[in-house]
């Protein structure tokens, strides 16, 4: 029966999707999902979370409904998935009346496998005696973090999701998102419920994507340079706020960069038109606050900078996921100064949500400064935050491709995951700094942690030289945080390695480094194994993509994805059988572009 079952998912995934196996993670999320249980999926952005439900759903005989939380983010993969000969449908509150009723009717009549929906239906009586008439097979729910206050992008209206449970408790739900550390994942199931479920923790590294970060000296000459050095490549640029994207995009325009900007200040139809174009190829770069992005699914962005530091790092690790989804060399640049960090603070400061609330959100923010300002590896910090715990570095980020002198840190490390530990990984990081250099302080006299045996022992080290040691600790893997507990710091599965002397840990001594030169990004080849593309029969390709995107009035890249192209301009196919190979071509797209691509291929 399992045997028959992979077959069956690896067939609809050839057929539709046009791809001969599944990444990392996907089949077991299917079948696990296809067994009738519930799940939470952790996936990076760009790693396919959005197939482990699709699938599904073509295999099952009835309606699945799919919970998104942006409606311009259900309209672009409700086309895509049109695109692909998939039945699906968009409904929320942007519709008329009468497209509302078309929809429904042509869910009774069975007409759609995939029915998208904004969470604000759901606390309407109106739609769920229209869901009561369905049979439905399961629920998904995606950006699942919305539902959390831990969550990055917390959203009032995603618990009524909470709702649909109470009348649907034995239809399978799987939630899936791309950022939650282990609090906010906890806090998802706790939400929605989840009943007898499995978390699917997808690896979170995107090795695709050169990671750099460099202080703001200079910042607007180092993208000018770098976006003139890639000319007309798809590049969004965040800023903290509205003034700076205008201002960026009018520095840009008059460097003759064709560029846009974005943020709650235009207007709807003014912020479409701007998507849209961008979407479409037709405007190469956004200037954008945070908002942008959320709701398109354009594979080919190449770069992601970010002219301001974000406030956390779940924030930073899903817009830098924008970039490089079709699986071809992106980067992330970051820029970051000590004003961002105080601006931050002060938003944090100024709004709502309790004191402990604020106090994780500066936890976080204070994370994200350290991600910035590190000389570790950058994607290492990252896994470690979200709990994939690794120490060796990643060979795709600045630090890794240009590191900083290091000295042998073992012992320092030892002294700081002793301190922890006797103290039963019940302190922050300043307690833990304050016992290790001896300070006699009235509350660590109370507590008796000048009893220790490694009170003092770090004394020849100042609180800034321990306070970097320690951050560096963090990032490594060795020592995580755990912000639901008053940031106190505990031991991870890599700690008692440290402390047997298995290991050799290294450390550097903390400066504030200004890299004005970005890196090239790292050579990373495509999942496919073919050599080079042609680049003159890659630009015919590209070509013939933009005329049938203007035909169709469809964004290029869900005609066909830039590692399609590749893959077509490498392997120079003669025959549909051959085209037929590659990957991304399902048999909808070879029943419709077959002929015309050959064409451009062969003429």
């Amino acid at each position: 029966m399992i045997r028959k079952l992979t077959v069956d998912i690896q067939s609809i995934l050839k057929t539709y999707f046009g791809y001969d196996s599944f990444r990392p993670m996907q089949e077991e999320v299917i079948q696990w999902l296809l067994s009738g249980n519930d799940s939470l999926v952790i996936m990076p952005t760009g790693g396919g979370k959005s197939v482990c439900f699709q699938v599904p759903a073509l295999y099952l005989p009835n309606m699945s409904i799919v919970v998104s939380p942006l409606i311009a983010l259900m309209k672009d993969q409700v086309m895509a998935l049109k695109a692909l000969g998939i039945t699906a449908a968009a409904y929320n509150s942007h519709m008329n009346t009468d497209e509302l009723r078309q929809i429904e009717g042509d869910a009774i009549d069975g007409k759609i496998k995939l029915l998208y929906v904004s969470p604000e239906r759901l606390n309407n009586e109106h739609f769920h005696s229209f869901l009561s008439r369905l049979k439905i097979d399961f629920f998904a729910i995606d950006e699942a973090h919305c539902v959390s206050m831990w969550g990055n992008d917390f959203r009032p209206d995603y618990l009524l999701v909470s709702k649909l449970r109470d009348r649907y408790p034995t239809t399978p739900f799987i939630a899936l998102t791309a950022t939650a550390d282990t609090a906010t994942q906890a806090d998802i199931c706790k939400q929605l419920q989840l009943k007898s479920s499995k978390t699917f923790v997808s690896s979170f590294e995107r090795k695709n994507i050169k990671i750099s970060a460099q202080g703001n000296q200079q910042r607007m000459d180092t993208i000018l340079n770098l976006l003139k050095k890639h000319k007309n490549e798809s590049s969004i640029i965040y800023c903290t706020s509205r003034k700076t994207c205008e201002k960026v995009a009018a520095s840009l325009q008059e460097k003759g960069i064709k560029a846009g900007f974005y943020h709650a200040g235009v207007s709807a139809d003014e912020r479409d038109r701007v998507q849209e174009a961008f979407v479409r190829d037709e405007i190469p770069v956004i200037c954008a606050t945070i908002a942008f992005g959320m709701g398109i699914d354009k594979s080919n962005i190449r770069r992601v900078i970010h002219y301001n530091m974000p406030k956390n790092l779940e924030g930073y690790y899903q817009e830098i996921g924008r970039a490089g989804r079709d699986g071809l060399p992106s980067e992330a640049i970051l820029f970051y100064g000590f004003a961002d960090l105080e601006i931050q603070k002060e938003f944090i400061a100024n709004g709502d949500g309790s004191d402990a609330y604020k106090d994780v959100q500066n936890a976080k923010l204070d994370r994200m400064w350290e991600f910035s300002s590190t000389g570790n590896c950058r994607t290492n910090l990252i896994l470690n935050y979200f709990g994939e715990y690794r120490s060796q570095g990643c060979g795709h980020c600045d630090n890794c491709l240009k590191p900083r002198a290091k000295f042998d840190g073992t012992q320092i490390a030892q002294m700081a995951l002793s301190a922890i530990i006797r103290c039963n990984e019940q302190i922050p990081i300043s307690t833990t700094i304050d016992i290790l250099r001896g300070a006699h302080k009235k509350e660590l006299i109370e507590k008796q942690y000048d009893k220790i045996k490694t009170f003092g022992v770090g004394r020849h080290h100042s609180a800034f030289e321990w306070k970097g040691y320690i951050t560096q600790l963090i990032n490594q893997g060795l020592i995580a945080i755990d912000f639901t507990a008053h940031n106190r710091l505990t031991t991870t599965p890599l700690s008692a390695t440290v402390l047997q002397g298995n290991i050799k840990i290294e450390l550097h001594k903390e400066v504030f480094v200004d890299r004005t030169e970005i890196p090239n990004p790292v050579k990373i080849k495509p999942t496919y194994t073919y050599d080079d593309p042609d680049p003159d029969l890659l630009n015919k390709l590209k070509t013939w993509r933009l005329h049938k995107a203007r035909e169709s009035k469809m964004p290029p890249y869900i005609i066909l994805h830039d590692s399609t192209l590749e893959a077509i301009a490498t392997a120079r196919p003669m025959t549909m059988d051959e085209l037929a190979t590659l990957p991304g071509i399902g048999e909808h797209k070879l029943k419709k572009y077959g002929d015309e691509i050959l064409d451009v291929v062969i003429l």
